[in-house]
């Protein structure tokens, strides 16, 4: 299968069909080069704020709701598009309401043939629960799709590997992320590659980039589309099978064998897949030893 991973800015948009336009060349673009699963970033969508006018799209708390409440028009967007173009959509993520009294930072999955589900977010950043107020939501999900068993670790999520350990059964991990700093970016990265390590997988990391001015939450944003596997039998020796240049905005594509997945885990060089409960035998507390 080919993917396609994102490195999207977000744009100060002037209508729903702006919105409409800009979604519809990005799908069309990653279809027309041949791509059957494509990953939008996390918090991507938080440029349908705009729509509610430069005053909510700047205030932290009325930019929530303002995306939000258009998150059913977007989604019927998305899976109109999925169905178009025969592709697996992973929607930009957004906080929405969802009968809580606080949002939960969500990315929606479409599959061509009208399916859909979703992945809340599961721990949050210092900025999500101290400033936003954003709250962590349902548990991990494997999704069953014709492309193979897909997980979704939305950024700071790919950095913790009990979470990741959680879908070991995943051929891929979607990691949609929405980076401030090159810092923040490499602590994504490296998490997503060392999740491809441990499950013997392949990881796509997304990424928003460039300036949103206009939103005190995702002002600035670096990154770059990425895709990961273990760098072990049938895949490159760095683990790298592709990544788009930084902060350059478009697609970044890699073409996945599902039978790489299968054969690293059935004979690869080391077998992390599957050594991992050997950890579990072993005495969780080191032995402290004193040498001067």
């Amino acid at each position: 299968m080919r993917v396609a991973t994102a490195a999207y800015p977000m744009d100060f948009l002037s209508d729903w069909q702006g919105y409409a336009t800009k979604l519809t060349h990005w799908v069309s673009e990653a279809a027309g080069q041949g791509a059957g699963l494509l990953v939008f970033p996390e918090y991507g969508a938080m440029e349908l704020a705009t729509l509610a006018g430069a005053e909510a799209a700047g205030d932290l708390e009325a930019s929530l709701h303002a995306v939000s409440e258009r998150i059913p028009d977007a989604d019927d967007l998305h899976s109109d598009l999925a169905a178009r173009f025969g592709v697996h959509i992973l929607a930009a993520s957004a906080p929405v309401f969802d009968g809580g009294a606080r949002p939960v930072n969500r990315a929606r999955f479409f599959a061509p043939g009208g399916g859909r589900a979703h992945q809340d977010k599961q721990i949050m950043t210092r900025f999500e629960r101290e400033t936003w107020d954003v709250v962590p939501g349902g548990p991990l999900a494997l999704f069953d799709t014709a492309l193979g068993r897909i997980g979704i670790l939305i950024c700071y999520d790919a950095e913790f590997p009990l979470l990741g350990r959680a879908l070991a059964e995943a051929d891929l991990i979607l990691v949609p992320s929405c980076t401030e700093a090159a810092s923040g970016y490499a602590r994504v990265r490296i998490g997503a590659q060392a999740r491809a390590l441990e499950n013997q997988c392949v990881t796509v990391m997304s990424s928003t980039v460039g300036s949103a001015a206009w939103s005190p939450a995702v002002d600035e944003n670096t990154g770059a589309g990425g895709v990961f596997g273990p760098p072990d039998t049938g895949f490159p020796s760095d683990g790298v099978l592709a990544l788009g240049k930084q902060n350059k905005p478009g697609w970044t594509y890699a073409d996945v064998a599902p039978e790489a997945i299968a054969h690293v885990r059935r004979d690869g060089v080391v077998l992390n897949a599957s050594h991992w409960s050997e950890q579990s035998g072993r005495d969780a507390t080191p032995k402290l030893i004193t040498l001067r």
